[in-house]
């Protein structure tokens, strides 16, 4: 969007966006940008925060005012979170241990198909109290497939071809990658009385699944890969910035 705000800016249409990913809008300089410190996929930080999202709203749409640019402000407040549980959050599933042994594949992909099947009543439960709305779906592929393509690339820590026709590898492993979190995370806030912090979700997702588990690897692979495309997402888009705490190369 960076890249196409400056062709509407030469026809004339002044233009303005939220950027999730700060480095991004460095890069691609857009007129007016507003960056802001959330979880990747919340780009108004919260659900059902509806004063907290008009904020976020109308300090975009007031850099429309900047005539010129570029234009790089920070959005100043973190999202608001649930008021503190005295028991904590717990995803409403339990889980066996993260897979300790990543150097089997076929270890892997039971593991993430365990959790998979686990989770999937309650993701339904989520898909229908949001009215059949869902994140999930953008790879076109089902998360059983794409728990054996993550295993695959777990254990191969390489470029293992493309599943998804005319997308490269670092792109179909990153829709394929997207599509699980989203499905995991629709899952653990599937109770409509659960709010959730996206640090409390994120400390289970990273920190309590074999998911977040292999996603760590990858990436720390991806870091030091000489394959340009998984090389070019490993710093920004494979982890967000608040459990890089867990990764070889923070």
């Amino acid at each position: 969007m960076g890249g196409l705000a400056h062709y509407l800016e030469e026809e004339g249409i002044p233009t303005t966006q939220i950027a999730l990913i700060r480095k991004h809008a460095e890069e691609i300089k857009p007129p007016r940008t507003l960056a802001v410190p959330f979880e990747l996929g919340r780009p108004l930080g919260a659900p059902n925060e509806p004063d907290f999202q008009r904020r976020v709203l109308r300090e975009c749409l007031e850099l429309l005012a900047r005539e010129s640019g570029p234009v790089l402000e920070d959005f100043p407040d973190d999202a608001p979170g649930a008021e503190p549980d005295p028991e904590g959050w717990a995803c409403p599933v339990n889980f066996a241990a993260p897979v300790e042994d990543l150097s089997d594949e076929d270890l892997i992909r039971q593991a993430l198909e365990q959790e998979i099947a686990l989770l999937r009543p309650w993701y339904e439960e989520s898909k229908q109290n949001r009215k059949g709305r869902t994140n999930f779906g953008i790879s076109g592929m089902t998360p059983e497939e794409i728990a054996a393509y993550i295993a695959k690339v777990t254990v191969a820590r390489e470029d293992s071809g493309s599943p998804i026709a005319d997308k490269p590898p670092h792109l179909a492993f990153k829709h394929m990658a997207d599509d699980m979190r989203y499905y995991y995370m629709e899952a653990a806030i599937a109770r409509p009385d659960s709010r959730v912090s996206d640090l409390e979700i994120g400390n289970w997702l990273w920190g309590e699944t074999t998911l977040g588990k292999v996603l760590v690897v990858i990436r720390d692979w991806a870091m030091e890969t000489e394959h340009p495309g998984f090389k070019a997402l490993a710093p920004t888009a494979m982890v967000p910035t608040h459990q890089r705490h867990r990764t070889i190369h923070g």
